[in-house]
């Protein structure tokens, strides 16, 4: 499926954030060139998360950069510059993940880049956006969870902060920046304007965090009073979070105390017929269910509550989930292939349209495999006289 055919882009970023970006516009159809360093390209190829290396390159870079084309280019050379350039003037979208000030050194920032292209779509994703003291500050993953209050917010009280186990600011970002695109894609269909989108990764954390900010805001300045017996969300009443049984784990979201307790046979829990005393009693009532729920299994607690309509499940680990069955009908795992012929197993785009799912099957590009392609097609520092021969 094809829907951003015809559509270019020019893509500067490197790591996750920008890439997973430009891995949803792959995905949806678009013609995306990556703009490499020569001899190393984009650091995210040796950016080893795992001991996972596929074809000489780390693992993840094979994950986020599928159906993407690559281009070297030292920005520092005027002919490679003048490459560029002649991209530009083809493109519909230029997009970095770059601090603030690098693109304006390199000659491309937006108003630069809009002179060579003035209906261009200019896209990009910083760490703190381009004001302030934090402004130069490195973005990466980690460091935008711990300050924006992400790491702070999750585990129990009594726990030291801890952040999610995936990048999960760098994938916000991205797919804010790729609605921005797609936004502006549109407008451009429409009147033929093109114009600037920026996201930063902070923001994109904050935004993540509506619900729980909204609350902060609204609440006299009050922090989260997280739980500190099996936290699962700072503003929800027991029994919300995860319990160990006697084999395993559970996951319990909101429920009637008193018809918990019926279910379960905990008859400590017959007590707390004040629903006030679920949130302000919360841990209270949470130890206890969590010393009960020890007795038996994971499966005994899922045959007695699941019938009942009680909002419970597994707590599933990678090998348990692929063996599901629920799993295994979203056809998620699509095999990519290198152009060295490695095949790569690796997760489709989530969307699926007019009952088709967003499934390409080229995998990452080698650094700089599309050099003599992308010249050719697009006639960069092609001499005349060779274009007239054609």
């Amino acid at each position: 499926m094809k829907l951003l055919q015809d559509i270019l882009v020019i893509d500067f970023s490197q790591f996750l954030s920008g890439p997973s970006a430009s891995l949803c516009l792959a995905d949806f159809g678009a013609e995306v060139i990556k703009i490499e360093k020569p001899g190393t390209g984009d650091i995210c190829r040796e950016l080893y998360v795992s001991d996972v290396v596929i074809d000489g390159e780390s693992s993840i870079f094979h994950a986020i950069n599928r159906n993407k084309k690559s281009y070297t280019a030292d920005l520092k050379s005027p002919d490679d510059v003048i490459r560029i350039i002649e991209l530009i003037k083809k493109a519909d979208v230029v997009m970095h993940n770059f601090r603030p000030g690098v693109m304006e050194r390199l000659g491309f920032d937006y108003e630069s880049v809009k002179e060579i292209n003035p209906s261009v779509i200019y896209a990009s994703i910083t760490g703190y956006g381009d004001e302030g003291e934090w402004r130069k500050l490195p973005g990466q993953d980690l460091l935008l969870q711990s300050v924006s209050g992400l790491a702070w917010l999750n585990n129990s009280s009594n726990a030291n902060p801890t952040p999610m186990g995936v990048s999960v600011v760098d994938m916000l970002a991205g797919a804010h920046l790729a609605q921005g695109i797609l936004s502006l894609l549109y407008q451009k269909a429409v009147t033929g304007e093109g114009g600037s989108i920026e996201v930063s990764m902070l923001e994109s954390a904050l935004d993540f965090q509506f619900e729980v900010l909204t609350c902060y805001y609204n609440d006299g300045g009050q922090l989260p009073a997280r739980s500190a017996v099996n936290s699962g969300h700072a503003y929800v009443a027991a029994p919300y979070g995860i319990y160990k049984t006697n084999d395993d784990y559970i996951a319990l979201a909101m429920a009637d105390i008193i018809e918990l307790g019926a279910l379960t046979g905990c008859v400590e829990l017959a007590g707390y017929t004040d629903k006030k005393d679920w949130f302000g009693k919360r841990d209270e009532i949470k130890s206890v269910l969590a010393r009960h729920l020890l007795n038996n299994t994971t499966s005994y607690w899922l045959d007695c509550l699941e019938p009942a309509g009680i909002w419970c499940s597994r707590v599933f680990d990678y090998e348990q989930l692929t063996k599901e069955e629920g799993y295994q009908v979203l056809n998620m795992e699509v095999v990519v292939k290198t152009t060295n012929g490695i095949s790569i197993k690796t997760t489709r785009s989530p969307i699926t349209i007019d009952g088709q799912h967003l499934s390409g099957h080229i995998g990452a590009p080698g650094l700089g495999e599309h050099n003599n392609e992308i010249d050719l097609k697009f006639e960069v520092g092609v001499k005349p006289e060779i274009i007239d021969a054609k």
